[in-house]
């Protein structure tokens, strides 16, 4: 890409989307372009960069559990682009969580809590938590060079604020990716580098048991479209003393306030 071809596109704002080959990564690619925004985008297969072409932007394969898949993806963004505005950091489901059923609905679920295996434990910390670390330790440096900073959202879930014999793994160490997220947010403000987690209630894209709808406030499922606005929200201007957070929308499932 030419200089002259880069200068053009540094009018948009680029964001980083992972896991965006389908579900709330790929909603929150579609939601992040019809704003104007230059999308780079991974995902374990070739569906990210797929849609990353229908919607004018680049992409590639990897995995966030890489690290060098992860520089690989923020070098994308600089050789495209030449900065970078925002982060979505989205993952998949990792083993030991189910993900139709709920405490409230299993009573027998607590029973399962120590059969989790050290290689499940393992591999759910790999996928929900240091996936931030590593996209924050490549990332930062870059937003600290630019003059506006830049903002990254993870998605977490509802659990991590209200722990759920049902989502062991997910419960335990969301909860740890909240701290995390306080503290990198405190460290990087003054640069003008801001960090929220939005925490999704149960969503149209599983199907849910009449019990869980039920339970739901709201009455229904969320949809990845309104998971997507809130995370466009959070990166947006119209954010900017927002940092640090734990955001639900989960329609007034979780109880905790």
């Amino acid at each position: 890409m030419s200089k002259k071809t880069r200068g053009k596109m540094n009018n948009y704002p680029v964001a980083i989307v992972t896991a965006a080959g389908s579900g709330i990564g790929e909603a929150c690619a579609r939601e992040l372009a019809a704003r104007e925004y230059k999308i780079v985008l991974i995902s374990r297969t070739d569906s990210a960069a797929t849609v990353a072409a229908e919607l004018g932007g680049v992409g590639i394969r990897g995995s966030v559990t890489i690290d060098e898949d992860i520089k690989r993806v923020i070098e994308l963004a600089m050789e495209s682009y030449g900065r970078i505005d925002a982060v979505v950091n989205n993952t998949g489901h990792a083993p030991g969580s189910s993900t139709h059923t709920g405490r409230r609905y299993d009573h027998h679920a607590d029973s399962h809590l120590l059969d989790i295996s050290d290689e499940d434990w393992q591999r759910s910390l790999d996928i929900y938590f240091l996936n931030v670390i590593r996209m924050a330790r490549h990332v930062t440096p870059q937003m600290e060079r630019q003059e506006n900073g830049g903002s990254i959202v993870n998605i977490s879930a509802f659990a991590a604020m209200e722990p759920s014999y049902a989502y062991p793994a997910s419960s335990t160490i969301r909860s740890a990716l909240s701290g995390f997220t306080k503290l990198y947010a405190d460290r990087y403000a003054r640069a003008g580098i801001r960090m929220n987690n939005i925490l999704p209630g149960y969503l149209e894209n599983w199907e849910w048991s009449e019990d869980v709808l039920n339970s739901i406030p709201a009455a229904r499922a969320g949809t990845l479209e309104e998971i997507a606005k809130t995370a466009a929200f959070l990166l947006s201007a119209d954010a900017a003393y927002i940092t640090g957070q734990n955001i639900l929308v989960d329609g007034g499932v979780n109880r905790s306030i």
